[in-house]
């Protein structure tokens, strides 16, 4: 594949320009041919982190994915939608979406692998199917493509902004605003590798929005909607305000008692592969997460 950088182009990463360009392959399967050697820039080989001056030839060689490897394990499944394109899954707290640094078995994609046998492979031999993840203690809604092309059609939707994402989450102290939003770049923390920041002015950019729909003494309940997907993005923006998710020791919460933080994906809405047909699916709080509000009352 032939590319070619232009002077609106210039200042970005390599990996960057990429994922904007070839929406259906995964930021790690290009960085993944970066590394190898099967992407160039005039002819040349660069680094991920290379930024382009914005005149550059690009030329990108795909290479074949290898076959599934991802460990099938007979694990529970809550699924809340399924057609013969896409699956809308419950993910419960604590659970990792795929394989990862001492992360091998056990994850979701183990039990999708067991359940479905084959999902979509545009996303990688340890990561079959995903097009969207959620953090390990995020509980909620999360969709998962069964074949190349409706992976390829929900990644577009991501792009271009139109899957709708509703959040729920209790956060500390008393929110002064019915509703707000922040956009603050976001990247990753310098010191602390674990963490997101909004401090350094610098980053990617990221949206979100929230209202109150519940005040507590100290604490506030929130509806969250983000219009991008960044890494802990509502985590971290939250955080960035002076109101960290509850339980999010990692942004500065007090340590709760219910083993997660209050970070719930209520709802999602996507226009089906198939049909062009939009698809709401919603899952209620789970058990903890309303003990944890009767709690407060």
């Amino acid at each position: 594949m032939n590319l070619q950088a232009t002077l609106s182009d210039a200042s970005k990463r390599l990996d960057h320009f990429l994922q904007e360009r070839l929406p259906e392959y995964s930021r790690s399967r290009l960085q993944d041919w970066i590394k190898i050697g099967r992407v160039t820039v005039n002819g040349s080989a660069q680094k991920v982190s290379y930024q382009l001056r914005g005149n550059e030839a690009i030329l990108v060689e795909p290479a074949s994915l290898p076959p599934l490897h991802a460990l099938a394990e007979d694990l529970p499944l809550a699924i809340l939608y399924e057609d013969e394109a896409v699956l809308a899954i419950n993910k419960p707290a604590g659970l990792v979406v795929h394989a990862g640094a001492g992360n091998y078995t056990g994850t979701l994609v183990n039990a999708l692998v067991h359940h479905f046998g084959t999902l979509s492979t545009v996303g990688g031999d340890l990561r079959p199917g995903i097009v969207h993840r959620l953090d390990r203690h995020t509980s909620g809604v999360m969709l998962v493509a069964r074949t190349d092309p409706s992976h390829r059609a929900l990644a577009e939707q991501f792009l271009k902004r139109t899957v709708d994402k509703t959040y729920l989450t209790l956060v500390q102290g008393r929110v002064l605003h019915e509703a707000g939003r922040v956009t603050t770049p976001i990247t990753r923390d310098p010191v602390r590798r674990t963490r997101m920041t909004t401090k350094l002015g610098t980053g990617r950019t990221a949206q979100t929005y929230f209202k109150v729909l519940n005040r507590f003494e100290k604490f506030t309940f929130l509806e969250v909607k983000i219009g991008t997907g960044r890494t802990h993005q509502i985590r971290v923006h939250l955080a960035s305000i002076g109101h960290p998710v509850a339980g999010d020791k990692l942004y500065g919460a007090a340590v709760a008692d219910y083993g997660r933080y209050f970070l719930h994906a209520a709802s999602i809405g996507f226009d089906s592969p198939l049909t062009g047909e939009r698809i709401n699916v919603a899952v209620p709080l789970p058990r903890e997460l309303e003990e944890w509000l009767a709690a407060l009352q």
